[in-house]
């Protein structure tokens, strides 16, 4: 899959969430996905890879089960976020899971109770 391919996909997953901006941030080029303003997807500048907030354990669970896949990324990796990486095979479905995780714990909650709704 190119890389087109795969920042298309990650554009579709994060774009269907309720008020989603794509927004670099600092002085950086690579897309990043913000709710309010507030980041909840950084994508690496080289684009082969993502990270993302995610609960308490569950960046040890990821890079503990799969650290081809996964990864404890600089700066923020301490605060919890999860770099995954975008140059091998991954499972989209378990991204988007993740994805949507990460949105939920950085969106306003009324926001984030939208997805709970039936479609």
């Amino acid at each position: 899959m190119g890389d087109d391919d795969v920042l298309g996909r990650l554009r579709d997953i994060c774009g269907s969430l309720p008020e989603v901006a794509e927004k670099p941030f600092g002085g950086h080029t690579a897309p990043a996905f913000r709710v309010r303003d507030k980041l909840f997807v950084m994508t690496s500048e080289d684009g082969d890879s993502m990270t993302f907030k995610a609960g308490p354990g569950v960046q040890e669970a990821l890079v503990a089960s799969d650290p081809g896949r996964f990864f404890v990324p600089p700066y923020v990796g301490a605060k919890g976020w999860v770099g995954a990486r975008l140059d091998v095979e991954q499972d989209w479905d378990e991204i988007a899971g993740l994805v949507e995780d990460s949105y939920r714990l950085i969106a306003p909650k009324r926001l984030a109770a939208l997805l709970d709704r039936p479609a």
